[in-house]
């Protein structure tokens, strides 16, 4: 007889919704002959007859942008009946639904969404991104569920009531009706003679809606990454 609080603790979650969080780690889908999309490689566990088709970068049109611009996301569809639980690298999942809206996302944390949602890479209209080499983003929209990672509990900043800045590689989306440009910070001559901040890219929003930002700056894509990087 084994003893103790694992097979309590971490019984599977019953909820009835589609997408929910068996853990801040997990994501737990309810597929019923409505299919998903999730990141290639995120399958942790599954139960039921569910399968999984390997669509890449989704079409040759994207697998194109994604070459060009360094973004994007590697899929793979899922389809059957059963439970399927979703990771990446044990990060923190946070689950959105969209109705009838869009975000913009850094690729490197889109884990799953509803078939029905449309994603399309685009770069983003800044007039300072020129400086550096073009910014580019994964764009969902639509009505369905969407899942993204989080490298720690993020926090999401209302920009309308404030000018907000953010690292670029700690940026994880930000809503419709939010407008972002590059701001080129130095911290002046004196800065410069020692070498700087580190901190000379950051993203500059303004507009109505939300940023979320997460507490770290370790994402290799993404929101403020330079195109081909």
């Amino acid at each position: 007889m084994i003893h103790g609080d694992l097979f309590r603790s971490a019984r599977e979650t019953e909820t009835g919704r589609p997408f929910a969080l068996q853990n801040s780690k997990m994501l737990k889908v309810t597929l019923a002959d409505q299919p998903i999309l999730a990141r290639t490689g995120s399958m942790v566990a599954y139960q039921g007859q569910i399968g999984f088709e390997n669509i890449g970068s989704g079409g040759l049109g994207k697998m194109f942008k994604a070459a060009a611009t360094g973004e994007g996301v590697p899929l793979m569809r899922c389809t059957g009946r059963g439970e399927l639980f979703l990771a990446d690298h044990a990060s923190e999942v946070q689950v959105l639904y969209l109705e009838n809206d869009m975000i913009s996302v850094n690729g490197a944390s889109v884990l799953a969404f509803s078939e029905g949602i449309a994603w399309d890479i685009h770069r983003i209209a800044a007039k300072g991104a020129v400086m550096t080499g073009g910014l580019f983003n994964v764009s969902l929209r639509g009505t369905g569920f969407v899942a993204v990672t989080t490298k720690g509990q993020p926090v999401a900043l209302d920009v309308s009531g404030a000018p907000t800045f953010a690292d670029p590689q700690a940026v994880v989306l930000w809503t419709a009706g939010v407008s972002m440009d590059v701001r080129v910070d130095t911290g002046g001559l004196r800065s410069l003679i020692r070498g700087g901040s580190g901190e000379t890219f950051q993203l500059a929003f303004g507009g109505q809606g939300l940023v979320v930002v997460q507490p770290s700056e370790n994402v290799p894509q993404g929101a403020g990454s330079q195109g081909g990087s």
